[in-house]
């Protein structure tokens, strides 16, 4: 099992890395810049080439059955529900296979709302009862998969 970090804006990397140091996890922390800190030896950085989706992609490649992807991106959440892995919102919602068909098209009004110009600003902002929430769902998400391996 490993954890994959879509890692440009996610806001959770340290409570990642606390979950998996706690469970002597590798974490992939890949990103389409160098992203400073997190040198440590569970943490594998990867910096992907400049391209709209490559850090994506190269999560898509590498990810697998018993591993986890942290991202808010809901096309991306998709791809690694596809690839029978586990997937956590930063604010600590798991994306599912009953889940994501609503959260694309919910994604997809949003967009067409902001366009018409019907609806502006964006998320909620990020608050600390998320971050906790987040720690919750990745720690039951770790032990779940180490019990059914």
């Amino acid at each position: 099992m490993s954890i994959f970090i879509d890692g440009d804006a996610c806001p959770v990397k340290d409570e990642v890395l606390r979950v998996a140091e706690r469970h002597g996890q590798t974490v992939h922390l890949v990103s389409n810049r160098w992203l400073r800190g997190y040198d440590h030896p569970l943490v594998e950085k990867t910096v992907v080439a400049d391209g709209m989706d490559a850090a994506d992609d190269w999560i898509v490649a590498h990810i697998g059955p018993d591993d986890i992807a942290v991202t808010a991106d809901i096309l991306l959440a998709g791809r690694c529900l596809e690839r029978q892995a586990q997937v956590l919102g930063p604010t600590g919602k798991p994306f599912t296979a009953d889940s994501i068909g609503m959260a694309k098209a919910m994604r997809e009004l949003s967009a067409q709302l902001r366009d018409s110009g019907d609806l502006s600003g964006g998320p909620a902002p990020f608050v600390r009862q998320d971050r906790s929430r987040f720690l919750s769902a990745l720690e039951n998400m770790v032990q779940a998969i180490r019990r059914r391996g």
